[in-house]
């Protein structure tokens, strides 16, 4: 593990929670460093930078689900404690692309893999996948995708 690994951000991040006693923000932390353990002792390997992005972008995934959920139950208290939780996630992931970096990118993908049907989406989700992984979200990112190759 190098020192400017996400893990050791992680790990000093957490040290940094537990001394300025931040309790809900050590929860969330030590969230994310269960989740990256489990999938490490699951499939017996160490995560790379990329694949702990994975993992924290599923997090972020999720309680965007839950949030939905919970707005529309009318629980705006746990609609708030989910916000608070990807707002913590999200300080460990690399800065969201904006609309235009996002079009750009899609752009390029449709170019280099010469997509021009719905048939070619796999290969431009592909292509995608590993450039916007973690910058955007990528339900969104295949809608923009469906609608410029139906259109």
């Amino acid at each position: 593990m190098s020192d400017g690994s996400l893990k050791a951000k992680l790990q000093d991040a957490m040290k940094d929670a537990m001394r300025s006693k931040a309790k809900e923000r050590l929860g969330v932390i030590r969230l994310m460093n269960a989740a990256i353990k489990q999938k490490e002792v699951d499939e017996r390997i160490e995560l790379d930078d990329t694949q702990v992005l994975a993992v924290l972008d599923k997090m972020v995934k999720q309680r965007r689900e839950s949030i939905s959920q919970f707005q529309d139950a009318g629980r705006d208290d746990l609609v708030a404690k989910e916000s608070a939780e990807i707002d913590v996630i999200s300080e460990f992931m690399p800065e969201p692309l904006s609309e235009a970096e996002i079009d750009q990118a899609i752009s390029d993908a449709l170019t280099q893999t010469g997509a021009n049907s719905m048939k070619d989406m796999g290969k431009v989700m592909g292509v995608l996948q590993g450039k916007l992984k973690g910058r955007a979200d990528m339900s969104a990112v295949s809608a923009k995708i469906k609608s410029r190759l139906a259109g």
